[in-house]
């Protein structure tokens, strides 16, 4: 693509910056064939969310490249769709806001980022040390650390995963189902029951899969019930919150808020998390522990 803008209130024309081919805008995208006209706010506007679309995350330089404008446009554009829903700012940009309303079957979310999540479960598995009395929540992401669990750790943990019971069978430490009642999409205990017998305990450690993770709403979860549980869990942790999640879930927002971002210490995830996000949870001071595949030499 080769052409000339004309900048408001200017009459010298520039040719477009070379950045340009590298943001993997189609050629016959609504971007590209406007990019020859002066921009207003609306257009502006339409082209960030375009290309949130496509990348589901935009660097503030990418954008002013993109649009032919100044960082303080760029940033009240973003300050405007991030006030309509449309997206969340981050530190040097911003994120796709999505959002996870239905709770899928436990064996249909199984099937997504498999490896990642196994990847993920045993470094967050890692972080367990003798002596913890630990809570788990349920969910995909929360079985696979309870299935990379050292057997001979003398521990305590109390979870409301089911299957995760069913797929340990014996597992070597103290593994208490906090009871309450059965909730069959989920695999998963809640209820009265389950926050009443939460009361009881004390945990040094927790540990939760959630469905979205994002700076300005934090951890959520799709269903109240889990919520429930969980925000039980974080008021009766009195140590570090860990979160694992595979990277999709950074931006994300579900129904349920179980936990401010402030809240968490530790974000445990794989290598295609944005290096931006990594910067976006130092600010607030939480540690990205990535979980790397492993490449082994043939």
């Amino acid at each position: 693509m080769v052409g000339e803008v004309k900048h408001a209130g200017s009459a010298q024309y520039s040719h477009y910056n070379e950045k340009i081919k590298n943001l993997q805008i189609p050629s016959d995208s609504y971007i590209i064939r406007q990019m020859g006209k002066p921009l207003i706010p609306a257009q502006r506007r339409e082209k960030i969310q375009e290309y949130l679309a496509v990348h589901q995350i935009a660097r503030t330089a990418d954008l002013m490249s993109l649009l032919e404008a100044s960082e303080a446009t760029v940033r009240r554009d973003l300050e405007w769709l991030e006030q309509k829903g449309a997206l969340e700012r981050t530190h040097g940009g911003a994120i796709l806001n999505q959002r996870v309303i239905f709770e899928q079957e436990y064996q249909q979310r199984a099937q997504f980022h498999p490896d990642e999540k196994k990847r993920i479960g045993e470094l967050a598995a890692s972080l367990i040390e003798e002596g913890d009395i630990v809570f788990v929540n349920s969910g995909t992401t929360a079985t696979q650390v309870l299935k990379h669990v050292r057997r001979d750790m003398r521990i305590t943990i109390f979870t409301n995963n089911v299957n995760a019971a069913i797929e340990l069978g014996d597992p070597g430490f103290h593994y208490y189902l906090i009871g309450g009642e059965f909730q069959s999409r989920s695999n998963s205990l809640a209820g009265r029951f389950a926050l009443d017998n939460l009361n009881l305990v004390f945990a040094n450690k927790l540990i939760i899969g959630v469905d979205g993770v994002s700076l300005k709403h934090g951890c959520t979860v799709p269903t109240n019930d889990e919520a429930e549980v969980v925000r039980r869990m974080v008021e009766r942790t009195k140590g570090q919150i860990i979160v694992a999640a595979d990277y999709s879930k950074w931006g994300a927002v579900s129904n349920f808020p179980v936990a401010s971002i402030d809240e968490v210490d530790k974000f445990v995830t794989d290598e295609r998390l944005d290096k931006a996000a990594v910067k976006d949870l130092a600010a607030h001071s939480i540690e990205t522990l990535i979980a790397r595949e492993v490449t082994v030499a043939t």
